[in-house]
């Protein structure tokens, strides 16, 4: 058996020398796996800072659209209350225009007609505008006085 036995030990060597092989490509295998864990590791701790950087960002956008949001607000607020004055402007101009309209159409009838008859005398105007009621001045724009204060200079 001795021959058996030399066989034996033969076979058990190279099943050794197997084991051993793949003993080093296996310890080749996990020492990557260990590089590789490292910077698998440094990759998500920067991944982890550049999400909180991120989450501070959101923050400060979310802060400054609330601030721009309050600011259009109030522009949009004033836009209204201006909108009101200017149209209770344009109705009071077309209606000072209505009676400047009415009372040229009425100086030019009274100038034809005296323009027939040659006199000499200064022409009077045909028609003073006469002023229209006035609501209480405290109600009233400062743009609205003024104009107001040159209409009855200008009469």
């Amino acid at each position: 058996m001795n021959g058996m036995e030399w066989l034996l030990e033969l076979v058990l060597i190279g099943l050794l020398a197997m084991t051993l092989v793949h003993a080093l490509r296996l310890e080749r295998a996990l020492g990557l796996l260990k590089r590789d864990r490292a910077t698998l590791e440094e990759m998500i701790a920067g991944f982890n800072a550049s999400t909180r950087e991120a989450e501070s960002g959101i923050a400060r956008l979310r802060e400054a659209a609330d601030g721009a949001g309050r600011q259009i607000t109030r522009h949009v607020q004033l836009a209204q209350e201006l909108k009101g004055d200017l149209g209770y402007l344009v109705e009071r101009g077309e209606k000072l225009a209505d009676r400047l309209d009415r009372s040229l159409r009425a100086g030019r009838a009274v100038a034809a007609e005296t323009s027939s008859a040659p006199t000499y005398a200064p022409r009077q105007p045909a028609l003073a505008v006469a002023p229209e009621p006035e609501p209480a001045a405290r109600g009233r724009s400062q743009a609205e006085r003024d104009l107001m204060k040159a209409l009855r200079m200008a009469r």
